[in-house]
């Protein structure tokens, strides 16, 4: 059986999609569901697809942050080893991000099957204005006042890091984005916006990690064939390579510009195609 080079097109486009929205408070799991759908990109395959891909963009967190995480971790079993006299700082960060990760991993356990049963084009149409609306309501509300924000990742507290984490089960709603409730919840919490994306770019390690390790465990891949591994070995490239590219420039893109201009086109992406659903203009269906 030949290549489908087709296939592996639509498959570099997913992957160009997930590291293009990854970080950035759009909803990478939306889009990657309404372009799957417009490019018929379907099936238990892409499924997983996606989760491998998204690890992709995970691993651009830890090469660009390999020098905190490395340092933390160390910090985090010196501290336990020497009984609190050495790594006092890494060890709070650790905490942090367990604090951080629990009300997702609660949520993810309890609902797992209901959750995956959102996955569909209508609950993305909905995450996106829903969402969109929300980041400009926040925002407006908590980013300006807080003028004395916490400006460093090794500053957050745990009180902090859970109200974090409590926004980020928010982003089990296809739609909602996990970069946007993250740092929807940081604003509250008090952080600064580029600590927040950061933070948040930390919380995905496990979380998505977690998540992902579920679905790959339960696919069948006696169904794979040359086409699905070369898609999925460069689909994992190339969605590493984006996020890698994206993160960089929206971390100091943050430091300037306000969200706003993320929320107006999520409101707007949302409106379109929930018109041109309801028109019958385009026919989602996964």
């Amino acid at each position: 059986m030949g290549l489908d080079i087709l296939f592996i097109i639509k498959a570099i486009i997913i992957a160009i999609v997930e590291g293009l929205t990854e970080f950035i408070p759009v909803s990478s799991t939306g889009h990657m569901i309404l372009a799957s759908s417009i490019i018929n990109f379907k099936g238990d395959f892409v499924k997983m697809y996606e989760v491998v891909i998204q690890l992709g963009a995970i691993l651009a967190v830890v090469v660009l942050y390999w020098k905190k995480i490395k340092d933390s971790v160390i910090e985090f079993f010196r501290y336990i080893f020497t009984k609190g006299k050495e790594g006092k700082t890494g060890f709070n960060f650790g905490i942090n991000v367990i604090v951080g990760c629990i009300p997702m991993l609660i949520i993810g356990l309890l609902f797992y099957k209901k959750i995956k049963s959102l996955f569909n084009p209508e609950a993305v149409v909905i995450g996106f204005i829903v969402g969109g609306i929300l980041l400009i309501i926040i925002e407006n509300m908590f980013r300006k006042s807080n003028k004395h924000a916490t400006k460093s990742l090794d500053s957050i507290t745990p009180m902090q890091a859970l109200k974090v984490g409590v926004f980020q089960v928010l982003s089990v709603w296809p739609g909602m984005s996990r970069s946007a409730s993250t740092i929807m919840g940081g604003w509250i919490a008090g952080l600064s916006t580029p600590i927040a994306a950061e933070f948040s770019f930390f919380l995905a390690i496990p979380a998505m990690i977690g998540a992902s390790a579920k679905d790959l465990m339960e696919f069948d891949y006696s169904g794979m064939n040359l086409t699905s591994w070369i898609s999925l070995v460069v689909g994992f490239i190339v969605a590493f390579v984006v996020s890698v590219v994206v993160m960089d420039k929206f971390v100091s893109y943050l430091k300037k510009r306000p969200m706003r201009v993320f929320a107006v086109y999520r409101i707007g992406a949302g409106i379109v195609f929930g018109i041109l659903m309801f028109f019958g203009f385009l026919n989602f269906t996964l």
